[in-house]
């Protein structure tokens, strides 16, 4: 279990000094793992954002790779790390220097228990040098950096001060580490090391990857105030507390008003009733962004129930305002790992740009699971399960597992999104001019009048690419290997879309009417598989493709599939929230079609 600690760090009187004289410098662009050596692990370089060298292996022993020269004397290294699952108290991601073998070294860690510890470790005996308590967010960034000089080694997180000690050693290599732990590392540099600035500043990013989580600023006051730190709260908190953990605050809503770029609101397991939906009218910052999230791995859930318009009539309206239990109109936010129930929309974003909604459940809600809409950019949704959304107000025509839909913005990324049993569609992307991109994920049994709706009006596609209005504006959307099944209409259909749609690898399985459809856009279609549709593909005058299931030929049925097994694809998703893996829909004959998921 993840365990957070929530006192903060607090700076110590020395601050990082800026780096000199370049010794070394990878930041994976290149695509491989060339000047480092392995010992344990399974280590890659990845797409995180930008390319990132990624150790994937869990459960997992310690894993460690090295670089540079065991001749190194006197340097400093950082780099940035984002941890991805961590499996228990004592695992743990980290940067280590004056490595003189694969036991031996000075290390700065961010453990499971909620701690970052500097540590002295000689032929595997560990010493702690110092110790801070910091939540570590799984899927933040943070910048640790070690600084070596004589017989002191100093560490850092976020350019703030965890200690110093007693170098084990007087040199040695640069290394990365994880125990029972995945996490991405990027942008490793080491250098000769200047005298200390005059006061601690977060290093800069240089990825397109989710920003680094700004570090806790002092000890919080004896009153709750705006801060940067950590806000935690609880059921049983009260709104006139600091916040702190054994104080916590009482309402989301009170956490959220009080946090500043760089805020960590942290939400203790149980749920959390509400009777006005939590507004977000104030933005973070690229560097500094604010996260919402789950305490470890409590389960936290947000109900709407007794929120206005659940349902609205039939025939009604919602007003805007009151459009979702979590209603956004920010920038630069991390929301991660809650459940929202029973509201009408769960997450509503209007005017968002460069979100983070990573690992977010929205069912059974009274509109949309997750809608973003208007001047909308940059925005990742990641490893969302969004399901069992309705809409009695609209007979069932309006409530879609997650809804891009009627505005425009550059840079928003679908990847790892489950979408089923909604009213409506899985996806729509309905009147969203500028091109959407949807990767690894699923939409299945959606359209299905499973609450006795009457004159039900659900439309029922799987990923429902853009059109709409009296104009059907074009969007050239990108949909990369995904699954659409067991919809009650269409698996992919551009909905008179006339851009210039992109589906590759993906495919539609059993869906009541066409597979693909790309009757209107000027759609490319590569090495997609349909297989038991109504219809397996309907391609118009615009649209070309090649290597498609119905291009190749052969006999494409239930038989030519590895596995019809779903229980895997829609079982729980592994500890790093992705979806496990499974030869489910997968060509028999081993062709390169279809999806792999």
């Amino acid at each position: 279990m993840l365990v957070t600690a929530l006192a903060t760090l607090t700076a110590l009187a020395t601050a990082p000094g800026a780096l000199g004289a370049t010794l070394f410098g990878d930041d994976f662009e290149d695509g491989d793992t060339g000047g480092w050596s392995k010992s344990g692990g399974t280590w890659s370089v990845v797409s995180d954002g930008s390319a990132a060298l990624r150790q994937s292996k869990l459960p997992s022993d310690l894993a460690r790779v090295f670089a540079g020269s065991t001749a190194w004397t006197d340097y400093a290294v950082q780099t940035r790390v984002r941890p991805i699952t961590l499996s228990g108290a004592t695992s743990y991601v980290g940067l280590a220097a004056r490595s003189t073998s694969s036991t031996t070294f000075d290390r700065l860690v961010l453990t499971g228990e909620g701690r970052a510890e500097l540590q002295a470790v000689r032929s595997g005996a560990v010493s702690v040098l110092a110790s801070v308590p910091l939540v570590v967010v799984p899927g933040s960034w943070y910048t640790l950096r070690i600084e070596e000089s004589g017989g002191t080694v100093r560490g850092y997180v976020d350019g703030t001060a965890v200690g110093s000690g007693a170098s084990q050693s007087g040199k040695g290599r640069i290394g990365l580490q994880t125990l029972g732990a995945t996490a991405s590392f990027d942008d490793v540099e080491a250098g000769d090391v200047s005298s200390p600035s005059p006061s601690p500043s977060p290093s800069p990013s240089t990825s397109r990857s989710p920003s680094p989580s700004a570090s806790p600023s002092a000890s919080p006051s004896p009153s709750a105030t705006p801060g940067t730190g950590t806000l935690v709260v609880a059921a049983n908190g009260a709104d006139t507390n600091p916040g702190t953990l054994d104080r916590p605050l009482a309402t989301i809503q009170k956490a959220v008003d009080l946090a500043q770029p760089g805020t960590v609101i942290a939400i203790r397991g149980g749920t959390y009733p509400l009777t006005a939906n939590i507004q977000i009218l104030k933005s973070g910052t690229a560097d500094r962004p604010i996260t919402m999230t789950a305490y470890g791995t409590e389960r936290v859930v947000i109900d709407g129930e007794s929120l206005p318009n659940t349902p609205a009539p039939v025939g009604g309206s919602i007003p805007r305002a009151q459009r979702g239990a979590i209603h956004m109109e920010a920038a630069h936010w991390r929301l991660v790992n809650l459940e929202i129930v029973n509201s009408p929309y769960a997450l509503y974003c209007d005017g968002c740009d460069d979100n983070v909604f990573e690992r977010l459940s929205t069912h059974d809600n009274y509109e949309t699971g997750v809608q973003i809409q208007g001047a909308s950019s940059g925005n990742l949704v990641l490893d969302l399960d969004s399901y069992g959304n309705r809409d009695p107000r609209k007979n069932g025509e309006s409530a879609d597992g997650l809804g891009i839909k009627e505005g425009s913005g550059t840079g928003n990324v679908v990847r790892g999104a489950r979408l089923w049993n909604n009213s409506d569609d899985g996806f729509d992307a309905w009147e969203f001019l500028s091109p959407i991109t949807i990767e690894d994920s699923v939409a299945y049994g959606n359209g299905y009048n499973r609450w006795s709706l009457p004159d039900y009006t659900g439309d029922g596609n799987g990923f429902k690419l853009g059109g709409g209005g009296d104009t059907d504006p074009p969007a050239a959307h990108v949909v990369r290997n995904s699954i659409a099944y067991g919809n009650s209409a269409g698996g992919f259909i551009d909905n008179a879309n006339p851009g210039a749609i992109t589906i590759d690898h993906s495919t539609a399985w059993h869906n009541v009417k066409t597979g693909f459809d790309a009757s209107d856009a000027a759609a490319t279609l590569t090495r997609n598989l349909s297989v038991g549709n109504g219809t397996a593909a309907v391609l118009g005058a615009a649209a070309n493709g090649s290597g498609n299931s119905w291009d190749i030929g052969g006999t494409w049925n239930d038989a030519a599939l590895v596995s019809t097994d779903s229980s895997t694809l829609t079982g729980p998703r592994r500890a790093d929230g992705s979806i496990p893996p499974s030869d489910f829909l997968r060509p028999r004959n081993g062709a390169d079609v279809g999806a792999r998921l």
